[in-house]
């Protein structure tokens, strides 16, 4: 198929106003859609074009956004009522087969070892480690996720405090 005046000027037309390559081709007629593509290619025709996923897509994006600052504000939240108390209860070291529901499950030294145990501790609900293991688990990832100020302890976190 050789692309001659009429086909190259409709093929800018319809490329400019948002047709796909697939109904540029079908419109055109005895062409692919790859075709179309190769063919705007070369002739430079912009590669991107608004169509609605592109629009939907920023919206996607500060969607999740929001919902990522709100996970950050959460996660690191959990934790700050832990890092308030250092009070911890001594260790209580246990072999694998001694470990139950409520035993911290944190491993201490290496496996291959004669001396390796798990902490033992009373875990906290919901959680396979104890407070001070939590602690280490589940770390913020930088600077950036402290987003709440130090000095304000939410409502919510002094309940916690205090059901502990």
């Amino acid at each position: 198929m050789s692309w001659d005046e009429t086909k190259v000027a409709k093929l800018k037309e319809l490329w400019g106003k948002g047709n796909t390559a697939s109904q540029i081709a079908e419109i055109i007629g005895g062409i692919s859609r790859n075709a179309v593509i190769g063919k705007a290619h070369r002739l430079n025709l912009s590669a991107k074009i608004k169509t609605r996923a592109t629009t939907s897509n920023k919206q996607f994006e500060n969607s999740s956004e929001e919902k990522n600052i709100n996970s950050r504000r959460s996660r690191r939240s959990k934790f700050k009522s832990l890092i308030i108390e250092k009070n911890f209860e001594p260790e209580n070291p246990k072999q694998l087969e001694e470990l139950d529901e409520n035993s911290c499950k944190w491993p201490i030294g290496h496996p291959n070892e004669k001396s390796f145990y798990f902490c033992g501790r009373s875990s906290l609900k919901d959680f396979s480690y104890c407070k001070l293991h939590l602690l280490y688990a589940y770390q913020p990832k930088g600077k950036k996720e402290d987003i709440a100020d130090k000095d304000e302890v939410p409502e919510f976190i002094e309940k916690k405090i205090k059901s502990a």
